[in-house]
């Protein structure tokens, strides 16, 4: 039996994940508690499922949004519900089982020893990953780092992190566009403007084919228009806050 942790909670956001889901949350709890799953306006059972799974495990919560809202919409309930127990750090995951629930432990204790910081995986991708992602990604990745000169970004996009609550609260809450998919780089850009230090840590990644009861709601044409406008955006604040940012950088701050 785990003990339950009284600062730092595992959240899941998920919508439609399929059957994974159950085996993401199962290996969560494996490794922590409490872990709690927002679900995102799912309409393939899933909802109904992990509710059934709750009813048995006081180490496991389950939310349910009644429509779809978006990746960042869901995190946001989870990060308000969080704050609001007295939780001062959440570790995202996705529920797709593409994130590796047996490091829970130690992106938490980095955590715990640097709570101040956000912990960010560092992907670690194996022969199943798609080609054009891994090599997509590094544009965004490039992209953050220059719009935060080169804070030590290791992956802006990968969602397996931990992040202080309270800051990425009050990002969010005068960030309206951090709701759907865009929403992980957006964070640790804006995290990174307010002087929240990234930490990267390894860990390994498995993208599931169909056949194996891996699903994908990534679609190359919108999530990379999301993308480009989200880093339009921030390249925009990033001239306006270049002076500070500077200055932060002569002083040794980032």
């Amino acid at each position: 039996m785990i003990a339950a942790s009284t600062t730092h909670l595992v959240l899941i956001p998920s919508y439609n994940p399929g059957a994974k889901v159950y085996e993401t949350v199962r290996a969560a709890r494996q490794y922590w508690s409490p872990v709690w799953v927002v679900v995102d306006g799912s309409n393939d059972g899933s909802a109904e499922g992990l509710q059934a799974m709750a009813a048995e495990d006081d180490g496991l919560r389950v939310m349910i949004l009644p429509r779809n809202q978006g990746k960042g919409a869901a995190v946001l309930h989870g990060l308000e519900q969080a704050a609001a127990a007295g939780f001062s750090h959440v570790l995202t995951m996705d529920s797709d089982g593409q994130h590796p629930a047996e490091r829970i432990p130690a992106f938490m204790a980095a955590s715990m020893r640097q709570p101040a910081a956000m912990i960010l995986g560092m992907p670690v991708f194996d022969a199943s990953a798609p080609g054009l992602r891994v090599q997509g990604r590094r544009v965004s990745n490039l992209w953050a780092n220059l719009e935060t000169l080169w804070s030590g970004i290791g992956d802006s996009l990968f969602g397996f992190r931990v992040y202080p609550v309270e800051p990425l609260r009050q990002v969010m809450r005068h960030q309206p566009w951090m709701r759907h998919f865009d929403f992980d780089p957006e964070a640790v850009v804006r995290l990174c403007w307010r002087g929240v230090r990234p930490v990267n840590l390894p860990a390994p990644v498995r993208y599931y084919r169909a056949e194996e009861g891996g699903v994908s709601h990534f679609r190359y044409l919108r999530d990379n228009a999301l993308l480009a406008w989200m880093h339009t955006r921030l390249f925009l604040g990033f001239v306006l806050r270049l002076p500070v940012l500077l200055m932060r950088r002569a002083l040794g701050r980032i």
